[in-house]
């Protein structure tokens, strides 16, 4: 497929792969590798993956206002929110998160993992500076429980973070945690993600289709949904983010190619967002008719978002909402 595409829009698959980044930092040749071998089914690696009931911990780090916070804590409220959904609020982001489950059930009919937005934690004086190395985001990540949760590290538009914008537009991963068990401490490990807000640093690399790409066909940028390019580009993200650590929370989950850079169930899909999707095009999605907004997944509270397209197990394909 690689080779009858040409080499400006190579380029630019190449950018939209960052879109899609888990564990450390996967390399973009091995996103365009993703895009010309959709068929080859994700690897089960014999450990553990996340199940029960999850909490996400979101630690603010910088400045956030209320609204942008709004954006992300809904959600992830949305993923679970499937009671009060109609078929008119359907494709939903409940629906899109429900693929994740086919991951499961290959291994366990009884497995199940249950998700829901669990405490929010800020630090808007930017306590380790704003200029943060892996370690750092690590020790930001400890402060949410270790237990039973996924530590969520969000970092303003004027935080910069070691890789970001060059080979990464978020990550995550696993580091060892301390908890007291029958008045012991024992160590165990637990699941954590970092996104960065690159509206004013790489909105280009990091909130594509909502801004223009450095390379390629320059298209009009799409319209953000929640009208937040940065945060709408933190949904995309953190989105990749969530079902890569659901399925491979500790490196030896569900994934393709080496442990220190796998594509996962997100990434292994990157730039696809509806049917039809090509490097430079997003898909066939839904535009608002008030706001000219794209979007294909309807959230909690009639928020509308735009999310990738995963990588499904049952029909070794990349899944779109539409």
């Amino acid at each position: 497929m690689a080779s009858f595409v040409p080499q400006n829009l190579l380029k630019l698959l190449i950018v939209i792969s960052l879109l899609q980044i888990s564990i450390a930092a996967r390399t973009l040749n091995e996103a365009a590798q993703a895009q010309q071998q959709p068929d080859r089914l994700l690897q089960y690696h014999n450990g553990a993956l996340l199940s029960g009931k999850i909490a996400i911990n979101l630690i603010w780090y910088g400045k956030f206002n209320p609204s942008q916070k709004a954006i992300i804590s809904d959600f992830i409220t949305s993923l679970s929110s499937y009671s009060s959904q109609s078929k008119a609020n359907q494709p939903s982001v409940a629906t899109w998160w429900k693929t994740t489950e086919k991951y499961y059930h290959l291994i366990s009919k009884k497995s199940t993992l249950s998700l829901s937005l669990g405490k929010q934690i800020s630090d808007e004086t930017c306590s380790l500076g704003k200029s943060l190395k892996n370690g750092d985001i690590v020790k930001l990540a400890s402060k949410g429980d270790q237990k039973d949760a996924i530590n969520v590290v969000l970092t303003a538009s004027d935080v910069a973070v070691e890789g970001f914008c060059m080979s990464r537009c978020g990550t995550h991963g696993s580091a060892p945690g301390s908890i007291k068990s029958s008045g012991h401490n024992k160590n165990n490990k637990f699941a954590y993600i970092w996104v960065g807000n690159s509206e004013t640093q790489c909105p280009g690399q990091c909130a594509w289709p909502f801004h223009q790409p450095i390379y390629g066909p320059q298209s009009p940028p799409l319209v953000a949904p929640n009208n937040d390019v940065g945060l709408d580009g933190m949904v995309i993200n953190l989105a990749s983010l969530l079902a890569g650590t659901a399925t491979n929370p500790f490196g030896n989950g569900y994934f393709q190619g080496p442990k220190e850079a796998p594509l996962e169930a997100a990434s292994a899909c990157p730039g696809v967002y509806g049917k039809g999707a090509y490097p430079g095009y997003a898909g066939n999605l839904f535009v608002d008719s008030t706001t000219g907004a794209s979007y294909n997944a309807h959230g909690a509270g009639g928020r509308k978002y735009l999310l990738p397209a995963l990588y499904d197990p049952a029909t070794s394909s990349c899944s779109t909402l539409v």
